[in-house]
């Protein structure tokens, strides 16, 4: 009788919506929407390092900026619908810096320290 009686609950159970694999594809290493872009500077040491990537991590869009000192190339991976790379390049001259072609803004490179400079004897 007890059989009977759970014979509709177990139809039930097995007719109602369950969780199954889900079939969409898997997650790509690069979130949808974002671009990479790459800038010649005029960066010569760690502190510029430092300062390129902070001041771009404030930037609207940017997911992660890196500076290859030896290099001097700085490569900025940004959300494509938040910012262009003529808003990333117009950054990297407020630091300070050269970005490919375009000169530093000059009241910013003038506040830069001695080390930074590109006129330094040093570097």
């Amino acid at each position: 009788m007890k059989f009977f009686l759970l014979l509709p609950l177990l139809a039930l159970l097995s007719s109602s919506p369950s969780a199954h694999a889900q079939t969409t594809p898997a997650a790509s290493a690069k979130p949808a929407g974002t671009a990479t872009v790459q800038f010649k500077t005029s960066a010569v040491c760690d502190m510029c390092k430092a300062r390129l990537e902070k001041s771009l991590a404030y930037e609207k869009g940017v997911q992660s900026a890196t500076l290859d000192v030896p290099t001097k190339v700085l490569t900025v991976t940004y959300k494509a619908d938040k910012t262009t790379p003529d808003a990333l390049r117009t950054a990297v001259q407020k630091t300070g810096y050269d970005a490919d072609q375009l000169t530093a803004d000059a009241r910013a490179y003038s506040r830069l320290p001695d080390c930074c400079k590109k006129t330094n004897a040093i570097h």
